[in-house]
């Protein structure tokens, strides 16, 4: 699990905050010990339309978030235009990217009926949002082999080489180079 973390500029920050016993103000620490703070390249996604799917989406999300730091989906507001638009229908699953962050995930029953787990199937489709590929066949560790794992396969997670190309994919959102 990824933890966002402020390590040596929280620490600095507190150590500024408190001044010392006899009142003198403590030295700010030098510029090659800053950690910068980056935030996430956040992806807004509208489930509304995913009907008994979309407590399956909001953990898929929830499982991208835990899993990488350069990126992070969240629920869009009431009226506001969502990256991803997340849909039920009687299809099989996929996913039609605009680009990368962008697109429809259709969370198909067809899958479902046959036996796949939903959450599995939800955050595999968030994966192609993300800009991973499908890998097929492959095994149930990887997040990315869908359906050719096999129905008995619920492992929701994408393994460290899904999350690295995750990373990879924002990496210009942590810098201010993308988009």
């Amino acid at each position: 699990m990824h933890v966002r973390t402020l390590t040596g500029g929280l620490a600095a920050v507190l150590v500024m905050s408190f001044p010392l016993l006899d009142g003198r103000a403590v030295a700010a620490p030098s510029a090659d010990s800053a950690v910068p703070v980056v935030a996430a390249r956040v992806l807004t996604y509208d489930a509304s339309g995913a009907a008994e799917f979309k407590s399956a989406v909001d953990r898929g999300a929830a499982i991208w978030n835990e899993s990488v730091d350069s990126v992070e989906l969240r629920p869009a507001a009431s009226g506001q235009r969502a990256n991803i638009r997340v849909v039920a229908d009687n299809g099989w699953p996929r996913a039609v990217p605009g680009s990368l962050g962008n697109g429809t995930v259709y969370i198909g029953r067809q899958a479902v009926d046959q036996g796949y787990y939903t959450i599995r199937i939800a955050a595999h489709e968030l994966g192609h949002m993300l800009g991973l590929p499908d890998r097929k066949p492959g095994p149930c560790s990887s997040l990315m082999s869908g359906a050719s794992a096999g129905t008995a396969c619920t492992n929701p997670y994408p393994n460290a080489a899904e999350q690295a190309e995750v990373e990879e994919n924002f990496e210009g959102a942590r810098t201010g180079a993308l988009m």
